[in-house]
């Protein structure tokens, strides 16, 4: 049951109450994005498109036909994520598709240059990873975290953009030293030796009460009462659908610009290090742009702060159309890109909790997440096509442009936050729109 917020009264101190009893959840989930199998594989994409193609003689649009595989098999990975969560709890599956991962990573080391190997091997990742995905990190954040979700969010969400600032140079230099095959055995130790060893340790206590204290990460279950609507309830909300369609254009855009970004600047006459270099910037520009924002959304009206940060990555897409190889422009390109994919995602995730509630989370954000990775999917094909035939990332950059215009003007259609009762009574029994949810 839920009733609709008046106007909050904005306070600009931070409550550190929450994150004084978890942290140890923050950095867990912070290090799980970033060694996710949504973000680490893709984020690191565009460093192995040239030497795929030196070594097997593959053209750009047949590689990037490879994260097409993976986004079209997420769609269902997601689905998968939400099921396999909400019955069997988030540790169990967490922990087995880690190892998963790092194996699956491995068995693509074997490729001996068919191009089926390289799809196949892409499409099997979001599966083998699939306690990895955004919706195990962002549900375990939202349990812990009421006061400050928005900034926790941010925080952990901040994994993408560690990723994007180390990964792509590290591999290029780990691909420069062993050949393309490193970095598939640098994608499998992360997961192994840093994700899984934390998930061990941390990934074990219950969700505490919101009066809870720090004993609540003892190991005797505890749970709270959580509110929201169920999925074929949030299948009936208009806003459901205002976000489903915004963020499908952004990040149609967003992946455009992720795994293009490389190869555009190598174009430009760029090395392979001075591109990977320039890349960084976006790295550190999301995680300063999601804690800032992270900030703002948990203070002002979260569709609106994104219209107008999800419109700089319009303004990175004319920047790339017209700089050429100037160094300094094309920084200022990535940072405003950067800005916007840190309001993607945690806004998204921040929107599925505050319309919707933690009822039936994992499902209605997974489902969100299958419709944004539908996006994904058609974002390299129609990208890699438009290069095919134009020769040049002109049209792409023109397309993504348009499309994070119209997703920031949608947002503006989400309305007032609704207020879910039961959430303000957690003491009580369990009542009808509220469960009670443990990590398991």
């Amino acid at each position: 049951m839920a009733t609709f917020a008046d106007k909050p009264k904005v306070s600009l101190a931070v409550d550190w109450t929450e994150f004084a009893q978890g942290w140890r959840v923050l950095i867990l989930s912070l290090i799980g994005i970033a060694t996710s199998v949504g973000v680490a594989p893709i984020y690191a994409f565009g460093t192995l498109v040239l030497p795929l193609q030196e070594a097997f003689g593959w053209s750009r649009g047949e590689i990037q036909s490879a994260a097409a595989f993976q986004y079209a098999s997420s769609v269902l990975a997601f689905q998968l994520a939400g099921w396999l969560n909400k019955r069997y709890g988030l540790r169990p599956i967490t922990l087995g598709s880690l190892l998963a991962l790092a194996l699956a990573y491995v068995m693509m080391t074997f490729n001996t240059g068919h191009l089926w190997q390289l799809n196949l091997g892409f499409a099997l990742l979001a599966f083998a990873g699939v306690g990895t995905l955004h919706v195990t990190w962002t549900q375990l954040t939202c349990l812990w975290f009421e006061k400050n979700r928005g900034l926790a969010l941010a925080v952990i969400l901040c994994g993408t953009g560690l990723t994007a600032l180390i990964l792509p140079s590290l591999l290029s230099w780990a691909i420069s030293q062993w050949g393309w095959r490193a970095w598939f055995w640098g994608l499998a130790l992360l997961p192994l030796l840093i994700t899984l060893p934390l998930s061990l340790l941390w990934m074990r206590a219950s969700v505490p009460v919101p009066t809870a204290r720090s004993s609540a990460l003892a190991d005797a279950p505890q749970t709270r009462q959580v509110s929201g609507l169920s999925l074929r309830e949030a299948l009936r909300s208009a806003r459901f659908w205002i976000a489903n369609c915004a963020f499908f254009l952004a990040v149609l855009g967003m992946m455009g610009m992720i795994t293009n970004a490389v190869p555009l600047m190598r174009d430009s006459g760029l090395s392979a290090a001075e591109a990977a270099s320039v890349f960084g910037a976006f790295g550190m520009s999301l995680i300063v742009g999601r804690l800032f924002i992270g900030y703002l959304v948990d203070r002002l009206w979260a569709p609106g702060v994104a219209f107008f940060v999800l419109m700089l990555p319009a303004v990175g897409c004319l920047l790339f159309i017209a700089v050429g190889a100037r160094i300094p422009l094309l920084i200022l390109a990535c940072v405003f890109a950067g800005l916007g994919a840190g309001a993607e995602m945690d806004v998204a995730s921040y929107l599925m909790a505050r319309y919707f509630g933690l009822r039936d989370y994992s499902r209605i954000f997974a489902l969100h997440m299958s419709f944004t990775a539908i996006g994904s999917t058609i974002s390299p094909l129609l990208f890699g096509a438009l290069f095919e035939r134009t020769g040049s990332y002109h049209a792409m950059l023109t397309f993504c442009m348009v499309g994070f215009a119209m997703g920031a003007l949608l947002l503006l259609a989400m309305g007032r936050y609704p207020v879910w009762v039961a959430d303000k009574q957690p003491q009580r029994p369990q009542t009808e729109g509220a469960q009670a949810v443990s990590i398991g």
